[in-house]
């Protein structure tokens, strides 16, 4: 599933098998491999996909026909204050969501140690 949504977001995309390996600093080959279904690109490749291509990673791994992270979210049944803070994460970089986490993680283990 995962090479048919490579291969067909890179057709979409008009980017050669050269020009993504180049962005993800894979060999051309490799590329050829994951669209194949040869191989299984690890998790850091799955994100950097994600980012080219603009789509989330269930998408990529064929757990979503939503192809945009937004969609997913819109779909999601949750208020909308949730909906706007999962769509801010997912615009800021790796760096920044992993400090955004570590903070909720900070005001969570002081709810815990009120209670």
């Amino acid at each position: 599933m995962i090479g048919n949504r490579i291969k067909e977001l890179r057709i979409e995309k008009d980017v050669t098998q050269k020009e993504l390996s180049t962005f993800l600093g894979l060999t051309p080959k490799m590329i050829s491999f994951y669209e194949k279904e040869e191989r299984f690109p690890p998790h850091d490749i799955i994100l950097k996909l994600s980012e080219f291509f603009n789509v989330s990673t269930d998408y990529l791994l064929g757990k979503s026909n939503e192809k945009e992270i937004n969609e997913f979210i819109e779909k999601l049944d949750s208020p909308e204050d949730i909906k706007n803070m999962l769509k801010i994460f997912t615009e800021l970089s790796e760096e920044a969501q992993n400090r955004m986490l570590n903070i909720a993680k900070v005001f969570l283990e002081e709810e815990k140690s009120k209670k």
